[in-house]
C-alpha cells in the first residue's frame, strides 16, 4: 500500500497575516505560487495513484502548480469553518477570550452560510476523507495526494494516527509544505513532516 501525501496550499495574503481563512476563497500570493512550484520535484519523485483537492482556489491552484493531473475535488477537504472567527487573527480573538485555543475551544457561530464547526465535526469530515483515501489506496499501486488546508490537514493527521481531533494541535504545518503518512509494522506513522526541497 502506498503512502498518503498531504500538501498544504501555498501562502495567501490572509495566511501571511494570520487571519483565519476557512471558506473565504482567497487566491495564492506570488510567493505562495513559488512555494507550490518548489514542491514539484518531491511530487514527481513518486508514483501518484490518486489525487484529491479542496474546492477552494488556493488548493486547486496549488494542485495544478505541483503538476497533479486528474485531481478529484472533494468538499470534505475544505478548511475548518471558522464561523464568527472567519478573517480574525488569534491575537484579536484572545483579547476577548484569553487563553482561547481553536483545537479545544472551537469557534463562535457565524452567519447561516458558514455557521462554524466544532473540532469533532472537522474530525468527522477527516474520517470521511480517510475512508476515500483508503479506497483509493486499495485500488492503486501508487501514493495518494491530498491538497488542502493547514488546520484541516492537522486534524486529518491526528485521526489517521488514531488520536482525537484536538490532537491536530501537535502537528504544525507551514504553507507550501508536504507531510507524508505511511505505515510501520501495520500501524500508521508520520514518515515526514513540513518537507520542502532542500530543507
Amino acid at each position: 500500500m502506498g503512502d498518503l501525501f498531504l500538501v498544504r496550499h501555498g501562502e495567501t495574503a490572509w495566511s501571511r497575516s494570520g487571519r483565519h481563512t476557512g471558506l473565504t476563497d482567497v487566491p495564492l500570493t506570488e510567493h505562495g505560487r513559488e512555494e507550490a512550484r518548489r514542491l514539484v520535484p518531491l511530487i514527481r519523485s513518486h508514483r501518484i495513484g490518486a489525487a484529491f483537492s479542496s474546492p477552494l482556489q488556493r488548493a486547486r491552484e496549488t494542485a495544478e502548480l505541483i503538476g497533479l493531473h486528474e485531481v478529484r475535488v472533494e468538499a470534505d477537504l475544505q478548511e475548518w469553518d471558522y464561523g464568527g472567527y472567519e478573517g480574525v487573527t488569534t491575537v484579536e480573538i484572545q483579547r476577548e477570550r484569553p487563553g482561547w485555543f481553536l483545537f479545544t475551544d472551537g469557534v463562535t457561530p457565524g452567519p447561516p452560510e458558514h455557521p462554524g464547526e466544532t473540532p469533532e465535526q472537522v474530525g468527522e469530515r477527516a474520517d470521511r476523507m480517510l475512508a476515500k483515501v483508503d479506497a483509493a489506496l486499495a485500488n492503486t499501486e501508487g501514493c495518494v495526494v491530498l491538497v488542502a488546508h493547514g488546520h484541516f490537514l492537522r486534524v486529518l493527521t491526528a485521526r489517521r494516527l488514531g488520536l482525537p481531533p484536538s490532537a491536530g494541535a501537535l502537528f504544525q504545518l507551514a504553507t507550501g509544505t508536504l507531510g507524508r503518512l505511511g505505515t510501520e509494522h501495520g500501524r500508521h506513522v508520520i514518515a515526514g513532516w513540513n518537507i520542502r526541497p532542500g530543507a
